[in-house]
């Protein structure tokens, strides 16, 4: 893989540090500005409807920019949050660092994913993801416990001065080992959003908000649920959750494998398997080996499924996509926040908190027939193809010119 891809992965390692090490210093950023929990919790809600809505706004605007400035330009929109963030006098100030940070965490990625796949050769794109990627789940194994144990003992503010600084070396790293690509006049807007026409399209997003939704579903109430059902001690609580992150940076890499092979087939048996395990943990929930393995069998197939979605996105916005990557991005983000509302709605309902995982297992079940439907519906059209034969990315009058770039992905579909 190319060395290129270690830089982009490093700004994925600060972009899902910065996201999740909050949640771990809430206690302590509450207490420094004399606010409670509920309202410190804003900093992580305000964060993802910043990611939701900045990826394609951002992308939007980057629209003329050459792809390796513009990655340079969100990593210094991160670094920027984050110093805001660190430095914030008051608590506004820091809710605002947050979303000025949570801007950039979507375009990035969706521009980045289409910088990764035209670096490699068609069969190994999936797998270039994945290692984009490795970043955002190494964050959760190492880069989030670190942080937050860094900011326990050190002051909540030195983390995100230390983020900061990671930004800054992805920075310095992208201006050095990503190459420059060709740069023509960006699409208009209105060919851009044509893809968001194409029928197939829209289903891969709505299964990247199911299916990865159905994964937070559960973990979003993992406390909760290990302490008081499990039987679990807090200080254990920590251990579980590297297991998870343990168990996203193994799938996420077996995902990205296989997913070259065929997007289609790995989707079927990812959130397949998802499904089933989401609601066996319903029943090992009450056995601590038992849910300390269901704990990494669920971060191992939730994130199997990101390469495949990510490049089905890819696949089907064939002519423009990093618009449609880049929102992709944020659907991961809304299936977050939709699925931990839907699980709070059933915990308060009185189900009990393994009643969660109950959520989780009929998202990931109405996603895989989604997977199944789009599989259908592109076998009657007959469109299903082996490697070099390109999707349309929406109806022949509404593709006009492919994005710059477009077709370091375009030529790549996996076989089905």
């Amino acid at each position: 893989m190319p060395i290129a891809l270690l830089a982009l992965a490093l700004g994925a390692f600060g972009i899902g540090t910065t996201e999740f090490v909050i949640m771990g210093l809430l206690p302590n950023v509450a207490d420094q500005f004399q606010v409670s929990i509920p309202t410190a919790g804003y900093l992580v809600s305000s964060y993802a409807v910043g990611v939701f809505l900045g990826a394609p706004l951002m992308t939007v605007l980057g629209t003329r920019v050459p792809r390796k400035r513009m990655l340079m330009l969100l990593m210094g929109l991160f670094v920027i949050g984050n110093v805001l963030s660190a430095a914030a006098p008051v608590f506004a100030v820091m809710l605002a660092g947050r979303v000025v940070a949570s801007l950039a965490h979507g375009a990035f990625f969706g521009i980045g994913a289409v910088v990764a796949t035209g670096l490699v050769a068609p069969e190994k794109q999936a797998r270039a993801l994945a290692t984009v990627f490795t970043g955002l789940t190494v964050a959760n194994v190492l880069g989030v416990p670190l942080g937050t144990l860094l900011g326990q003992h050190l002051g909540w503010r030195v983390t995100f001065f230390v983020v900061a600084g990671l930004g800054v070396v992805a920075l310095l790293g992208i201006a050095r080992l990503v190459p420059e690509t060709e740069h023509t006049q960006g699409m208009r807007l209105r060919h851009q959003l044509a893809v968001f026409r194409n029928v197939q399209v829209l289903l891969a997003m709505a299964m990247t908000v199911l299916g990865f939704g159905g994964v937070f579903a559960a973990i979003t109430y993992i406390t909760p649920m290990m302490t008081s059902v499990t039987g679990y001690s807090d200080s254990a609580l920590t251990w579980l959750l590297v297991l998870f992150g343990l168990g996203m940076v193994g799938g996420n890499l077996v995902g990205g494998k296989f997913a070259d092979r065929s997007v289609m087939r790995m989707l079927y048996v990812s959130l397949g398997a998802l499904a089933l395990v989401l609601a066996l943990f319903t029943v090992t929930a009450h056995d601590k080996v038992a849910a300390a393995v269901t704990i990494v069998l669920i971060g191992a197939l939730g994130f199997a499924t990101v390469p495949p979605l990510q490049k089905r996105v890819l696949d089907q916005a064939s002519g423009a996509p990093t618009l449609a990557s880049a929102v992709n991005i944020g659907a991961f983000n809304l299936g977050n926040a939709l699925a931990a509302w839907l699980a709070g709605l059933v915990i308060s309902a009185g189900h009990g908190y393994a009643s969660a995982s109950w959520v989780g297992a009929a998202l990931a079940g109405s996603a895989l027939l989604l997977a199944v439907l789009s599989g259908g519906l592109e076998k009657q059209a007959g469109t299903g193809t082996s490697v070099g034969r390109v999707v349309a990315a929406g109806p022949p009058a509404a593709q006009g010119t492919p994005e710059p770039g477009a077709e370091a992905c375009a030529g790549a579909l996996p076989n089905r």
